[in-house]
Parts: C-alpha cells; sequence; structure tokens
C-alpha cells in the first residue's frame, strides 16, 4: 500500500559534486550542488541549481562559467564541509587541503583531486524559485588517467569510487548489477 506524501523533490541518488567557480585566484570558489544533471547529449549540456543568496551565485553569474567536480568516498568529507560553510567567510581550497588545478577551456579552477572534472559554459540562467537553474554547455572533460580502462577505453567510474546523495546522506555506490543494454542482450 502506498500513501500521499507532501510534494517534493525525491529523485534519488543524486551525484553529490563540487562545482568549483572563480576567474582568477581571489574569488575562486567551490560549492557543493546535489541539484545538477545532463540536460542533453548533443550538444552535451548539464545544468546546476544554486540558491541567489550563495555566495557563489554571485561569481558564477558574473564569470558564466564553473566546472562540475565528481567526488569520491575519500572526498566525502571535504565535499559535505564545502556544502555548509561559506565562501565569504572561508577559503575552501586551502582549508580542506584541495589542490587548484587549470582547466583547458574556461577560467574556473578544477579540484584535482576529482576523477572527472567538467568544464562548462553557461548559456542560459532561469530563476525557478528557491534556486536559479544554471543550463551550460560542456566544453571540456579532463579526466584522471588512472581510471581509464586499458582493455575497453572507458572511463571506469566502479573503480574512482563515487559518492552519491540521498535524502540528506551520503554513500558509497555499490556493486556493478549490469550494463546498458544487458536485460535484453542475445546470448
Amino acid at each position: 500500500m502506498k500513501h500521499d506524501w507532501k510534494p517534493g523533490t525525491m529523485i534519488y541518488p543524486l551525484p553529490a559534486v563540487m562545482v568549483s567557480c572563480g576567474s582568477e585566484p581571489s574569488e575562486y570558489n567551490i560549492l557543493t550542488i546535489a541539484w545538477v544533471g545532463t540536460i542533453c547529449s548533443n550538444p552535451p549540456m548539464c545544468y546546476i541549481s544554486v540558491r541567489p543568496e550563495r555566495h557563489s551565485h554571485a561569481i558564477l553569474t558574473r564569470n558564466m562559467e564553473y566546472v562540475i567536480n565528481l567526488t569520491t568516498v575519500e572526498m566525502a568529507r571535504a565535499t559535505d564541509w564545502c556544502g555548509v560553510v561559506s565562501g565569504r567567510d572561508h577559503h575552501k581550497f586551502e582549508e580542506m587541503k584541495l589542490t587548484v588545478g587549470k582547466a583547458s577551456v574556461v577560467r574556473a579552477p578544477l579540484i584535482e583531486e576529482s576523477p572527472l572534472c567538467i568544464e562548462c559554459r553557461v548559456k542560459e540562467v532561469m530563476a525557478l524559485g528557491s534556486h536559479d537553474m544554471f543550463i551550460s554547455e560542456v566544453v571540456n572533460v579532463k579526466a584522471d588517467d588512472r581510471y581509464f580502462d586499458s582493455t575497453s577505453g572507458k572511463f571506469d567510474m566502479q573503480s574512482a569510487n563515487l559518492m552519491a546523495y540521498i535524502h540528506g546522506n551520503y554513500y558509497g555506490l555499490g556493486e556493478l548489477i549490469g550494463h546498458f543494454g544487458w536485460s535484453v542482450k542475445k546470448k
């Protein structure tokens, strides 16, 4: 049996990502976001949703570029911390001992500890209520060589030890149960 529950955003799990922004070191900041996702594959586009009162909102609006840094179980503490303290009061890269990396296309920094860094350029900002959605084109992806499978030539997400966000909690990902199309694959 199921019962009605208040309307809410219950689409979980979501990636817990750290978004890095800023065009020069004095304004570099990290914002932890779970309201993130894919919009389109061709051209590659994604979005992040940010509350207007967040310190990073003004940085994002001013520069219109950012990097989505996927997070790992090893980065869990830094991921949470960067989401609950403000860049107005803290130098997040320095205090969490995260390494500032140079993106290839955008001016925003990337986080070297992240296994996959997605460079984005904002195409449109939509005010939606509690959050503004930054609709963005993916202009480059930087992937850590340690996670490439030499046999398949694919990025091995499982060995990267990524984590997810589920209704206020962080979790490591479980074991592989199949791949796209496995349910209909002929034997």
